[in-house]
């Protein structure tokens, strides 16, 4: 493809995008870009590259893209945000622009006059603009600056440029096939520059992107893709051979998968989720890493009736609770900006309804994970200060694992692990 076609892809989609956030569809970003693409076939790979990174270059930044968009009185539009990217972000000048935008057929229309005004009124400006507001400048919405400034205090600006970048490519290496050494021997050969991870024993990260999913030694279960971050979250229940564990919220099962490992695929692992479809996503995986313990099972809610059934057998749960995803903002920056007040109220009343049912099924003895993808003290901190003034009876085992971008080159986590007296 052109550049000039490239960008109209590009524009094509955020548009969509759009619409859909309009709808008040949930789908994340990359579900929908995979559906994209699916429609247009006829799209290489390394446009789907290039084309994937424009609207994430735009969703990553849009805040600052919008506000010099309305100082220089512009239509905001899937069009001139990914304009206004290619002026700001990516320094192109006039001339490249108008050749990219040139009208022909699958290029974007010729520019306007206000677009070619916008183009060399920021000739030479840097996209961080001092007169900017704080939320404006940073990226995240207006309402939560006085919880962001309070968690981070000095480290904001670098705890936020953090979630502005692009995430690595992070793997862990499944035990049950393989060892780490072997996987990086076989990761090299493909010339994909792995590494392993700084925090996880586990994890390997990628220098460079390639066709991981058609490489043998994926097909063959030596690996799954899981952000460091995640692996450690997972390493904090210390599953171990011949327990009983429940994962409460199991979704797709990237942490179901690396607990059946700890489990040297001896005991047995309960993955409940309310989606049919997450769940669904599971099963293929368990078979190309040669899992046998685990039962996947849909349940309604966490008041279901199979949750009663297993009261007080468990010798652990794992709770990875639906939440704002704040700590997944450079993989998922859309969620800066549907993340409501209101959201986060519902999710924390969500947050304390699964909490009351998994401290059901936990033995005495046993162990309760509470995990999120999220910065935020009240999903968090909040959270286990009021389980643990409501149940006496469970006691922090150590000081819960806090994550961040800026600090630790992961997705933003936080792990608090119960003991049941």
């Amino acid at each position: 493809m052109k550049p000039g076609a490239r960008i109209a892809a590009a524009v094509e989609a955020l548009n969509e995008v759009e619409e859909l956030w309009l709808q008040e569809t949930r789908a994340p970003v990359d579900a929908f870009l995979n559906q994209y693409f699916r429609r247009r076939r006829f799209i290489g790979s390394k446009d789907r590259g290039a084309v994937s990174r424009m609207i994430y270059s735009v969703l990553r930044n849009e805040a600052l893209l919008n506000w010099h968009l309305k100082q220089n009185e512009v239509l905001l539009s899937a069009r001139t945000k990914i304009l206004a990217a290619a002026v700001l972000l990516d320094e192109l000048g006039l001339e490249e622009l108008k050749a990219a935008f040139c009208g022909q057929q699958y290029c974007p229309s010729t520019l306007s006059e206000s677009e070619i005004r916008f183009i060399k009124n920021m000739a030479g400006q840097t996209v961080i603009s001092e007169a900017m507001p704080l939320s404006v400048r940073h990226h995240f919405p207006e309402w939560m600056e006085s919880q962001l400034v309070q968690i981070f205090n000095g480290e904001l600006a670098q705890a936020m440029d953090a979630m502005k970048q692009e995430a690595s490519v992070d793997l862990r290496v499944n035990t049950i096939k393989t060892n780490r050494p072997e996987a990086l021997k076989a990761l090299t050969q493909e010339g994909l520059a792995p590494r392993p991870t700084s925090h996880s024993n586990l994890g390997i990260r990628l220098g460079k992107r390639g066709a991981l999913f058609g490489m043998k030694a994926f097909r063959d279960g030596w690996f799954e893709m899981q952000d460091e971050g995640s692996q450690l979250v997972a390493q904090l229940v210390q599953a171990k051979p011949g327990e009983k564990g429940i994962d409460f919220c199991a979704g797709a099962g990237g942490k179901t998968l690396a607990l059946a490992a700890q489990m040297e695929n001896r005991g047995r692992i309960l993955a409940w989720d309310i989606s049919g479809k997450r769940l669904g996503q599971m099963k293929p995986r368990l078979g190309r890493a040669g899992v046998s313990n685990v039962q996947a099972r849909v349940i309604k809610s966490e008041r279901d009736n199979v949750v009663k059934r297993h009261r007080e057998s468990a010798d652990w749960v794992l709770l990875d609770v639906p939440c704002s995803g704040t700590g997944t903002w450079r993989r998922n920056p859309d969620l800066r900006r549907r993340t409501t007040q209101a959201d986060l109220s519902e999710l924390k009343q969500r947050q304390k309804a699964i909490l009351e049912s998994a401290a059901r099924l936990v033995k005495a003895g046993g162990r309760l994970v509470y995990a999120t993808c999220s910065i935020l003290t009240e999903e968090n901190e909040v959270q286990i200060t009021e389980f643990t003034d409501r149940h006496p009876d469970f006691v922090l085992e150590s000081p819960a694992l806090r994550l961040y971008p800026h600090v630790d080159g992961t997705d933003g986590f936080f792990g608090s692990v119960l003991r049941k007296k």
